[in-house]
């Protein structure tokens, strides 16, 4: 049978969630309720959760007067409390603290290290904390860290690390990403990794961290004076989480999963670490991993150290929880970066949602109410066989399944637009004062039949607009409320 799995990354909870977080997650909701539309609720998974070990967590706990354990019980709150006020639909939400995952990481690890593929070696190199990443000579040779430019820490110490420069491996993934070409997402994550495997050469991934370093983690079961790298352990989650290992096979319904959704900073850990851990354990690799851009502000990417950080229910407070998910989706071509900023969140949902989409139900409402009593005129489906114009329906599964967010909501809005130009040219209230009834009643049926063809389009995106487009339409007798999206004043 048809299944769709589709995942998020697990947030890191040593701070409160921001935009990256909600984009990431608004997207797969969308996917997951147009997924839902098509296979039916039951054959659909959609899993987002959140990582809770390591030196940052540790210290964020310690800051806070904390155990590392009701610190992330804490953290994680925020992050299921926005994920309800998003109406992000997820089926599971996984944490790196459970006991399911904990087993299949443990299981993972000594299949791993009985198949020789992890041994004990010393380690001499740079290390970033901030990032908890080993770096080569030649990746820090300025002495900062190239991810996020902090200075990095000379260390000396003996860890396990895990053979992902087998030659076998890389010819492997190499081989399987070239013939593969949707594996990767979009074209310019795709060649980066390429370019990665060809150029540059793997070293072994460290998957430890000493306890007299670190004790916040889970202990390496061959070892119990360590415990396992945050990066390793928390890659485990997508399996973890549907399914589990007997006799050191993996068996679940619904990996492989159809789609990693990440943004483009951990691109290298989900297209590379990830599908050698899985090759490694004779398991398949995910079916498409999309890395999409970042928001910007003031065209410079968000950070906590740079202070320009969008708090999303700040956001979801001032303008509403669908204008905000529509403008992510809308402003930008997904897989690109944007520049965030208020003045065009504003502008988006005072021409799109206030003057477009409200104008066009409560001007229709309005007419239903005027001419026909409140009661929705019958329009048979041999009068509405025409499909131009009001009846164009469209074809969204090419663009949803590209995740062509912003192209599915721009033939959406030109429908919408039709809709609003039809009124103008047809001028229903012409057809009333000369009392041409029948062509009203034909019109107006029309025009209500698209609206809601529309809200079940929005529905993806926006599902509390669609659902109050519905509830205002009613059966056959509409339920007149308050205009959708109020204007903003500037």
């Amino acid at each position: 049978m048809a299944k769709f799995y589709i995942t998020t990354p697990l947030y890191y909870v040593n701070a409160k969630p921001h935009i990256g977080h909600s984009y990431t997650n608004i997207a797969a909701d969308c996917l997951a309720r147009y997924m839902r539309n098509i296979l039916g609720r039951e054959n659909v998974w959609f899993l987002t959760g959140t990582d809770e070990h390591g030196q940052k967590m540790e210290k964020a706990a310690n800051n806070a007067k904390l155990t590392p354990q009701a610190f992330a019980d804490k953290m994680v709150g925020k992050f299921k409390n926005l994920w309800q006020n998003l109406n992000i639909s997820y089926n599971d939400f996984i944490r790196t603290t459970e006991q399911r995952h904990i087993v299949t990481v443990k299981k993972v690890l000594n299949i791993l290290y009985k198949k020789g593929d992890i041994y004990l070696a010393k380690y001499e190199g740079w290390y970033c904390t901030p990032c908890e990443t080993f770096w080569t000579k030649m990746d820090a040779q300025d002495g900062n860290c190239p991810n996020c430019r902090r200075p990095l820490e000379r260390i000396e110490e003996e860890n396990y690390f895990f053979k992902l420069s087998k030659p076998e491996y890389r010819d492997w993934l190499t081989e399987y990403i070239k013939k593969n070409p949707d594996f990767i997402r979009p074209a310019s994550s795709r060649q980066e990794i390429l370019s990665f495997l060809t150029s540059k050469q793997l070293t072994d991934l460290c998957i430890s961290r000493p306890k007299k370093r670190l004790r916040w983690g889970i202990p390496l079961p061959f070892d119990s004076d360590y415990v396992t790298y945050v990066w390793f352990e928390a890659l485990m989650n997508y399996i973890s989480a549907v399914g589990e290992f007997k006799d050191g096979v993996y068996n679940s319904r619904w990996w492989p999963a159809d789609l990693h959704l990440i943004g483009k900073d951990i691109l290298r850990q989900h297209a590379v670490y990830w599908p050698i851990m899985l090759y490694a354990l004779g398991i398949s690799p995910p079916r498409r991993i999309f890395a999409h851009g970042w928001w910007l502000m003031d065209k410079k990417k968000m950070s906590k150290t740079r202070g320009n950080v969008i708090d999303p229910q700040e956001m979801v407070d001032k303008f509403g929880v669908d204008a905000y998910r529509y403008f992510l989706l809308r402003d930008i071509p997904f897989g690109q970066d944007g520049n965030f900023s208020e003045e065009a969140l504003i502008k988006r949902l005072n021409s799109d949602l206030a003057n477009d989409l409200g104008n066009l139900v409560y001007r229709t409402l309005n007419m239903v109410e005027k001419y026909f009593q409140g009661n929705i005129p019958e329009v048979s489906e041999q009068m509405t066989n025409d499909k131009k114009g009001l009846q164009k329906e469209l074809p969204l599964e090419m663009d949803m399944n590209a995740l062509n967010f912003s192209m599915v909501l721009k033939g959406i809005w030109e429908r919408i637009n039709v809709a609003n130009k039809s009124i103008e040219d047809k001028k229903p209230w012409i057809l009333f004062k000369e009392n041409r009834l029948s062509e009203l009643r034909y019109f107006i049926g029309l025009l209500v039949k698209a609206i809601r063809e529309i809200a079940r389009d929005i529905s993806f995106f926006m599902p509390q607009t669609a659902e109050a487009i519905i509830q205002q339409l009613g059966k056959n007798k509409i339920n007149k409320g308050k205009p959708l999206f109020p204007r903003v004043n500037v």
